[in-house]
């Protein structure tokens, strides 16, 4: 899962509006596929570890650090039912979706037989993806203070006439997850003075999530 998550990591801020996933296929104690959510959001990772490892899925364990999805917004076979087909025997999850496309992939799982389970690292993950929950949860990105700009969708933008509040919900609309504000900017001043501010690291050490 620590894999899975690093390969999720080295997405992050490229796939917006969808969170960034890793996925490895381990079988007979190797790795024999991994993947990561491609840029905009596709293919999913399940996608591309699946194509990796071929055959070698069969009866093999994949470690998924968020829940298979249990449908596509496009109509095509859900990572769920491609886990399924592919007859993996086991399926370690992070954490879950509460996107209602994605949510109860765990479930349709269990449905076709397949051991699964979920909460492996789940703090981590959760804390890799918090701007797409945050978006899930309010309709607004996460907004950070912080002069890793690579770590984020892009940048914060304010249109004239606009509150920040305003601007906000139109990010999220959008479809963006992560937003970032350098340090040290009267524009942080005010954001942090209105408690928008998700996370501030003006000072302290971001996280690795590079």
């Amino acid at each position: 899962m620590q894999r899975a998550l690093e390969l999720a990591r080295s997405q992050l801020g490229r796939t917006a509006p969808n969170p960034s996933v890793g996925c490895v296929i381990v079988a007979a104690g190797a790795i024999v596929g991994e993947g990561a959510t491609g840029d905009g959001g596709r293919p999913h990772a399940e996608e591309t570890a699946l194509l990796a490892a071929g055959v070698m899925a069969k009866g093999a364990t994949a470690y998924v650090s968020l829940e298979p999805c249990a449908a596509r917004s496009g109509g095509t076979t859900a990572c769920s039912q491609r886990l399924a087909a592919a007859g993996l025997s086991r399926v370690v999850i992070a954490c879950s979706d509460p996107h209602p496309l994605g949510a109860h992939g765990a479930a349709l799982l269990r449905a076709a037989g397949i051991d699964t389970s979920t909460g492996l690292l789940e703090h981590e993950a959760r804390q890799l993806n918090a701007g797409f929950f945050k978006r899930l949860a309010s309709g607004r990105p996460l907004l950070a203070i912080d002069a890793s700009a690579g770590r984020y969708d892009a940048a914060f933008s304010l249109a004239r006439h606009e509150t920040f509040e305003q601007a906000l919900d139109r990010l999220g609309r959008d479809g963006l997850t992560r937003v970032f504000v350098p340090p040290g900017t009267a524009l942080a001043a005010q954001l942090r003075a209105r408690g928008l501010v998700d996370e501030d690291w003006s000072e302290a050490q971001p996280p690795d999530v590079r």
